[in-house]
């Protein structure tokens, strides 16, 4: 499951950190602990709230790489579906109106993860541009969902479960592309 053997340049941050199998387990768990735990910092909005979970995702896939980071986000899911209470706000369970973002962490993350694998994190632009289109894989997964779910139109659901995060993913992605670029640098020394 590793993303690049030892003697190879590493592929991912989580690369670096010397093991297999046990590493990778550990990656993967930890990656489902920290979305829980960032599921946790929420802000209340309807129908769909504020919370901490997109970065999780998206740190998560720049770190571990497509195959890790995807595992990490199904182990999210299910176990959230089966009833561990670290969905947004300490919900659990399948469906809602959120449900289709949480499916598209998934895919976001599998996407941030190999496109970190291609580089995709080392610079502060590629970090925005790879950043970016993880949180696009979200809303559009969510998007259709929270329309099925409210009965929102497309232009309603857009002012309700895009616009209003359009400034937080920013400032998300601008985080995030103050801290993959220099985690890389530190990584040289």
């Amino acid at each position: 499951m590793a993303n690049a053997s030892p003697a190879v340049r590493p592929a991912v941050l989580s690369d670096l950190i010397p093991g297999s199998r046990v590493r990778d387990v550990a990656l993967v768990t930890g990656g489902a602990v920290l979305t829980g735990l960032a599921a946790q910092l929420t802000v209340p909005m309807w129908p769909v709230p504020v919370t901490g979970q997109t970065f999780a995702v998206m740190l998560v896939g720049a770190a571990l790489g497509m195959n890790r980071a995807a595992l990490s986000m199904i182990l999210y899911t299910v176990v959230g579906v089966a009833g561990v209470p670290w969905f947004q706000g300490g919900t659990s369970g399948f469906g809602g109106a959120t449900f289709g973002y949480v499916v598209g962490f998934i895919a976001a993350a599998a996407l941030v993860g190999k496109l970190a694998e291609r580089g995709g994190d080392r610079t502060v632009s590629r970090t925005v541009g790879t950043m970016a289109l993880g949180n696009l894989v979200i809303y559009a997964f969510g998007l259709p969902v929270l329309m099925a779910v409210t009965g929102l139109g497309l232009g309603a659901a857009l002012a309700a479960g895009v616009i209003p995060f359009l400034l937080g993913d920013a400032a998300k992605i601008a985080i995030a592309a103050g801290l993959l670029p220099a985690a890389w640098r530190l990584s040289r020394r």
